[in-house]
C-alpha cells in the first residue's frame, strides 16, 4: 500500500492505464485475428481490407504508447508478407 500523496496518484494512474492498455490491445488482437483468418481461407479481398484496418489500429496504438512502435512495425510486415504469399498464389 502506497501512503505518500505522489505515490497513491501513481498507483490510480497505473489503474486506469492498464485498463485502457488492456482494451487496446484486445483491439488490436481481434483486427490482427480478423486477417489472419481470411488469409487462411484464402480470401486475398477479405485479408486486405482487414490488413487496412489492423494496420490502422496497430499505427494509432503506436503512436499512444501503447505498442513500441518497432513491435507495430514487425507486426504489420509479417501481416502484409502473408496477404502477398495468398495474393502471388492466386495469380
Amino acid at each position: 500500500m502506497a501512503h505518500s500523496l505522489s505515490a497513491n496518484k501513481r498507483v490510480r494512474q497505473s489503474a486506469k492505464r492498464r485498463l485502457r492498455n488492456r482494451d487496446r490491445k484486445k483491439t488490436i488482437k481481434t483486427h490482427v485475428k480478423n486477417v489472419l483468418t481470411l488469409v487462411e481461407k484464402k480470401d486475398a479481398a477479405g485479408a486486405k481490407a482487414a490488413l487496412t484496418a489492423a494496420i490502422k489500429t496497430l499505427d494509432r496504438n503506436a503512436n499512444q504508447g501503447t505498442l513500441h512502435p518497432n513491435t507495430a512495425a514487425r507486426r504489420k510486415s509479417r501481416l502484409a508478407r502473408k496477404l502477398n504469399a495468398i495474393q502471388a498464389a492466386s495469380s
